[in-house]
């Protein structure tokens, strides 16, 4: 098996921006609307908050496995670079392809989308407006970024501070503002949550709004001390997410009862107006925008390494693996990814269900890669057990088993309740198939 070329990196990046990034791409728009469905699955209180605490337990399980993943080989290409070692070539180039076309770039118009349908709401640009403001906020942050590392990772630590005081403001307005009858209204569930199909239907939903902790390892090349910091990183990451989300429900909870919530169609904007009249909802808008601006920068900076890393270690991408030293940022893959995105774009204004659609599109293959990332740490464990880990993941092999079989049940789910826009991702995935051929057909390097 080949390695792949050299693809060191300036050391540009603290624990805070590593945080800031990560932190910025899962505080994106499923808090403001995905607390609703578990609701009205899970029905109780008490079930609630324990599933969103679970879905923080499953996402610490997975930080871990990555923990001692990223620890062991930083590489700017993430779960490329272990795919790499513990698959080959094939299995690399594959994942590299499916995150430059379906993956990474999908999840960058779903959340322009957000950013766009609730921009739209402040000022509409007219019958494509979502469409519109999607564009203009990709290309804007993508030119952001190309100008400069500083520039991008200064822009996610103002946008992810925004992000985490406007959660704040709903905590404050659920706990203290809030009617004192609002938390008494709450539905009688005819079973008790404690099931597994009330939970398991819940945490599709849960581990669905904690998705985007992964982005660190893209960044793992440029992390300064990578060995002792990136799991110090991960750590705070996911500890702050699971605490903001456990606050955000139970203000929910307390401002709109399990009733409210599970009924609402926009949960945020319900308990917004409840405390504070209709100005609230416009200060949620606001917020949304925030967070999905957040979301798209840290998307687009940690991507674009991905497609580095391929253009290093692929002729037939060499544009991509073009590294900008005025910058500090791989201009190129940031371009050709903003193409991409531009692409998806107007798929999404094709069909008129710009969100939905890029969900359906990303969600099988992100999991299936996602459960073959849990598995590369059992086989470089066996195949590389010389290596230096700074970090090993705790109760080896029992965590990272666990991680895998979550991953197994989100793929099966999502394969289960998308629509034709899964076709179509898994179709674009496949098309790469070929490109393998050329691929070997490469001279090889000397």
């Amino acid at each position: 098996m080949s390695r792949p070329t050299d693809t060191s990196l300036p050391d540009t990046l603290s624990v805070l921006d590593v945080v800031a990034l990560t932190v910025g791409v899962v505080l994106g728009s499923s808090i403001f609307s995905n607390p609703a469905p578990v609701a009205g699955t899970v029905a109780s209180f008490e079930g609630i908050l324990f599933v969103w605490g679970l879905g923080g337990v499953v996402t610490l399980i997975g930080a871990l496995c990555y923990a001692e993943l990223a620890s062991a080989y930083p590489h700017a290409g993430g779960d490329y670079y272990y795919f790499q070692r513990a698959f080959g070539d094939w299995m690399a180039f594959l994942f590299a392809w499916a995150r430059l076309t379906v993956i990474q770039t999908g999840s960058i118009v779903f959340i322009a989308f957000v950013f766009g349908d609730y921009a739209s709401q402040i000022f509409s640009l007219g019958a494509y407006s979502s469409s519109l403001y999607a564009a203009l906020a990709i290309l804007f942050f993508t030119f952001l970024n190309a100008e400069g590392v500083q520039w991008g990772k200064t822009t996610q630590q103002v946008l992810t501070g925004a992000t985490v005081l406007g959660l704040l403001l709903i905590v404050g307005a659920g706990l203290f503002l809030a009617p004192e009858s609002a938390a008494e209204a709450a539905p009688n569930p005819t079973e008790s949550w404690w099931s597994s199909s009330q939970i398991g239907g819940a945490m599709v939903f849960v581990l669905y709004t904690y998705g985007g902790w992964n982005e660190a390892a893209y960044v793992s090349g440029e992390l300064r001390n990578v060995k002792k910091n990136m799991a110090r990183a991960l750590l705070i990451s996911i500890g702050l997410i699971t605490v903001l989300y456990l606050l955000v429900n139970w203000a929910y909870l307390n401002g709109l009862g399990v009733a409210g919530v599970s009924n609402a169609d926009a949960v945020a904007a319900d308990l917004m107006r409840a405390t504070l009249d209709e100005s609230g909802a416009i200060v949620l808008s606001l917020l949304v925008v925030v967070a999905a601006l957040s979301s798209t920068n840290a998307t687009i900076f940690t991507g674009a390494r991905t497609n580095f890393a391929l253009g290093r270690d692929t002729p037939l991408f060499s544009l991509l693996g073009v590294w900008n030293d005025r910058t500090d940022t791989p201009a190129n893959a940031l371009w050709v990814q903003c193409g991409i995105a531009l692409a998806l774009v107007g798929v999404g204004a094709a069909t008129r269900q710009g969100f939905q659609s890029m969900v359906d599109y990303t969600a099988p293959v992100f999991w299936l890669f996602f459960l073959a990332t849990g598995v590369s740490l059992f086989v470089l464990r066996q195949t590389e057990g010389d290596v230096d880990r700074p970090f090993e993941v705790p109760l080896y092999p029992l965590t990272p088993l666990v991680f895998c079989l979550a991953s197994a049940y989100m793929l099966w789910s999502s394969l289960a309740y998308t629509g034709i826009g899964a076709l179509l991702g898994a179709g674009v995935l496949l098309a790469g198939v070929p490109l393998l051929w050329f691929r070997r057909r490469e001279p090889a390097e000397t």
